[in-house]
């Protein structure tokens, strides 16, 4: 038997329920149907969803069907519970989509039906409910086809040409193959299906069992069967417990097999499975092994979470449908917040949109909740479980806060023996992206394992905006550049780093308070709707008359959750009863009255302790803080956003005069540099000369081959041993000890760096060293590069060049040919060991001149003074040295 997962949707009343009920009936899975109103159903197991005829939450069946083994998921219709249903979507391979059909596509199913796209989920519809007066088909599909899709099908296979009619207007190929054959196969069906190009729609009554039968039969004709990949993975979309407390994590497996015992890992945690459960309602039997498609229930893992993924699974992002209101817990008299808030950790790994929250300054607990439905439910589950009484005060709207424009924020930690310093390229994004990490520095300025640390950490925070603390969201937010030390810096310090070049880069950009805004559909008597298109006015929505029919209207629109949300009250009041509000979650917006919200929330992003907004650093051993505005003078790495300015002004001026200026050298040239030049990577390159010197060749060439001076950052770039077997001296002593080679070579280049200022990196080869890392350390005043394993100094020194050409100005020392070539390909400049050599004994001369000539030249020295006689009378009179014995 092979597995299928299907999951069952609607808006709430629709009769979901019910058509689950019969569904598991008509496959032979139970014998008789439950009923909502005699709290029977096979499903809705809590007593809590007896008592209120809802589904709160999501729970499963297996039935046969056919060859298949089918899943069922039965999902949360009601609005307050959608983030439940949106975290089941993960792991459906189809979905059924229920309408009433007396009341045609409603609010939320708009809701779902945006879910099951952004999903990719096919589809099949079932409209229930047709056995009450007034339905027609016709009627209810047209309206599916225009507020849902047109690719929604008629499958009741009542009129066959019909039927492939419509078909063929959903595919291309379905066309073709229409017009030659005059039908469609069903193979081209199941493909259409699966692609989401065709909706199948049949009609019925799941109370009266009517169409069940043709609609299971339709299910097993056209679906087609996942394939799954042999590599382990797994999906996890619910964390629930027992009736013995025991943590269940239900997870569908999508590749390879699980099995008991097995050492399962996520993103911080490793542990292994004690038991595998296959429920099926309130009931379940163990199994030692689940193949790829099962979904099941498994104990022994205490830190897994919703939708995180195992194996080759990645993490998926927060439900769309999340809560837009706070509220503060009230605990009943005596009774300590500081007892109750782990039970609340437990209920949050359950239903993690409650996103709950310690108020260490006024020792209270917040919680998010959808609407007043879950609120009646969370304090019913908190009696039942925890035999405690709460309540919730008032309750207050979720802001959240983005950007208007692209900052660079900084972030700097160095306490004494710590280092870390990141930079984050912070951009607007569109409304609803929520927050995207991505990196794009290179690994020669920052390794990758420290750059994977910082997106770690840029993950696992929930920011705060610094106009009113709340979430920042909608933002793209990139790692650009960063620095490290290679004895002090650890893992620690980048999370401080990370989270101040936040904080820092918020502070800087010009900031956008959001809230939540609700789409709406208002049904009321004609007479109102003036009442009403003046309500929504002065609540700042807008709104339009969608439609009319007889006595009734229809108003849709949008508002602010802050002032719509109380709105059904009024509604009812003023139609005595009559008008309907259909409310849902559209998003986030500007908020419409941002000064106010701000004022009176008040929060001061300075004070907030716990989100710092400045950085440390360190001077004379003590570290000390830097305000955030002052940041960007005391940084140790260049401003990636200031590099992209200097780079777009310099852009044309370096194209002209590196490329236009600079004619293509012909074969016969490079042949004559290659043949006349001196390499020392030994055992690399055999049969090249010693170079002539930059000062003896032509004048024409050398211009070509100098790049003009610019006023970009300056980098030296040294091939180590290269230039240590071109010097006589230091390959004299490389002979004998090459340690002491390598620091003599290091301390000629710090000691022309002092003189000579800018970057000096010096690069030596370690590629022969098995398993060697690339290690990075600051020697002095400049760096030294020890190559990774199967990397020489002429790579890194070529990736280095071609990385960073359009920032730095780059001169390579090297009289490797091949090497000079290359560099002088990527447009930097070119100095030979010898030229080098020349250079710093230049510099140290001018430095010593320059230093001599600061020096007094007039002084008086007394034996200048003395006449010949004198000088020898002197001499005569000092005391004789006597011979050593």
């Amino acid at each position: 038997m092979k597995p299928l997962t299907i999951g069952i949707l609607a808006h709430v009343d629709a009769g979901k329920t019910t058509l689950s009920e019969s569904i598991l009936y008509h496959s032979g899975k139970i014998g008789k149907p439950g009923r909502v109103d005699k709290k029977d159903t096979y499903l809705d197991t809590y007593e809590l969803e007896k008592e209120r005829g809802i589904t709160i939450f999501s729970k499963q069946a297996v039935f046969p069907l056919g060859d298949m083994t089918v899943t069922l998921l039965d999902t949360p219709g009601h609005v307050d519970f959608g983030a439940e249903m949106e975290r089941t979507l993960r792991v459906l391979d189809y979905a059924i989509l229920v309408i009433n059909g007396a009341d045609g596509v409603q609010g939320h199913t708009h809701t779902l039906w945006r879910l099951l796209s952004m999903y990719k989920i096919p589809v099949f519809v079932f409209v229930n409910k047709m056995d009450q007066p007034g339905t027609r088909k016709e009627k209810l599909l047209q309206e599916l086809k225009k507020q849902l899709s047109d690719s929604c099908v008629d499958f009741s296979g009542e009129d066959a040409e019909y039927f492939y009619e419509e078909l063929s207007m959903c595919r291309e190929d379905m066309m073709e193959t229409y017009l030659e054959q005059g039908k469609i196969e069903d193979d081209m069906i199941r493909d259409a299906i699966m692609e989401r190009k065709v909706f199948p729609c049949y009609f019925g009554s799941a109370l009266k069992n009517q169409g069940i039968g043709f609609f299971l039969a339709g299910l097993k004709d056209y679906v087609l069967l996942p394939e799954y990949p042999q590599v382990w993975g797994a999906r996890i979309f619910k964390v629930t417990r027992d009736d013995q407390g025991n943590r269940l994590t239900h997870l569908k497996v999508t590749g390879g097999s699980l099995s008991v015992r097995t050492t399962l890992s996520g993103s911080t945690w490793e542990e292994k499975v004690s038991q595998i459960r296959i429920y099926s309602g309130n009931r379940y039997e163990t199994v030692p092994n689940a193949d790829a498609g099962t979904v099941c229930a498994v104990t022994g893992l205490s830190e897994s979470r919703p939708g995180e993924g195992l194996g080759f699974e990645t993490f998926h992002q927060e439900p769309l449908l999340e809560p837009v209101l706070f509220y503060r817990i009230q605990l009943p008299a005596g009774y300590d917040s500081r007892q109750m808030l782990p039970k609340f950790r437990l209920l949050e790994e359950e239903n993690p949109e409650l996103h709950v929250v310690w108020n260490e300054e006024l020792q209270e607990i917040q919680v998010q909740i959808m609407g007043e439905i879950q609120m009646e439910i969370l304090t019913s589950i908190i009696k039942s479980r925890f035999g405690v009484d709460i309540a919730f005060d008032e309750g207050r709207i979720v802001y959240k806060e983005t950007i208007k424009n692209t900052v660079e924020g900084v972030g700097h930690f160095e306490p004494l023996r710590h280092y870390a310093e990141v930079h984050l390229l912070l951009e607007p994004g569109e409304p609803g992206s929520g927050l995207v990490f991505s990196s794009k520095c290179s690994e020669d300025v920052l390794a990758k394992n420290w750059q994977r640390l910082v997106l770690t950490h840029l993950e696992e925070k929930t920011f705060r905006g610094v106009l009113t603390g709340s979430a920042i969201t909608d933002m793209k937010i990139t790692l650009v550049s960063g620095r490290a030390h290679t004895k002090h810096t650890e893992g620690g310090d980048f999370r401080e780093a990370t989270y101040r070049a936040v904080r820092q880069g918020l502070k800087q950009a010009e900031s956008i308070l959001l809230e939540p805004w609700h789409s709406f559909t208002l049904t009321l008597p004609k007479s109102m709707v003036g009442r009403a298109m003046t309500d929504m006015e002065r609540m700042g929505g807008i709104c339009e008359l969608s439609h009319s029919d007889g006595e009734m209207a229809e108003l849709t629109g949008s508002a602010p959750v802050a002032t719509v949300r109380n709105y059904q009250k009024e509604v009812a009041a003023y139609s005595k009863g009559l008008g309907r509000l259909h409310l849902t979650l559209k998003g986030y917006e500007p908020c419409h009255n941002a000064d106010e919200v701000i004022a009176a929330i008040g929060y001061d992003s300075e004070r907030d302790t716990e989100n710092p907004t400045g950085s440390v650093f360190c001077a004379h051993g003590t570290g000390y803080l830097v305000p955030w505005d002052q940041v960007k003078d005391h940084m140790h790495v260049e401003s990636f956003l200031k590099k992209q300015d200097t780079a777009g002004e310099e852009g044309i001026a370096k194209n002209r005069s590196v490329r236009q200026e600079e004619p293509l050298m012909s074969l016969e040239e490079i042949e004559r540099i290659i043949e006349g030049t001196y390499s020392a990577n030994r055992g690399k390159k055999s049969g090249i000369t010693r170079s002539h010197r930059a000062g003896d060749m032509d004048p024409a060439y050398y211009r070509k081959s100098t790049p003009p001076r610019e006023t970009r950052e300056e980098y030296l770039l040294v091939d180590g041993y290269n230039i240590i077997f071109a010097w006589p001296e230091l390959k004299a002593l490389a002979e004998q000890n090459l340690d002491s080679a390598r620091l003599s070579l290091m301390d000629q280049l710090s000691n022309y760096q002092g003189i000579r200022g800018g970057t000096v990196i010096v690069v030596f080869d370690a590629y022969r060293l098995k398993e060697h890392p690339e290690e990075v350390i600051k020697y002095h005043n400049i760096r030294v590069v020890y190559t990774k394993e199967a990397q020489t100094a002429d790579q890194y020194i070529e990736k280095f060049a071609q990385a960073n050409k359009s920032n730095y100005r780059i001169t390579v020392a090297t009289s490797d040919g091949l090497q000079q070539i290359i560099v002088r390909g990527a447009g930097c400049g070119l100095l030979s060991a010898r030229d080098l050599k020349e250079e710093m004994e230049a510099a140290g001369k001018k430095q010593l001149e320059d230093f001599e000539g600061k020096q007094p030249g007039n002084r008086n020295y007394l034996m200048d003074s003395l006449s010949k006689e004198a000088k020898e009378t002197l001499k005569n009179l000092m005391p004789k040295k006597e011979p050593e014995k």
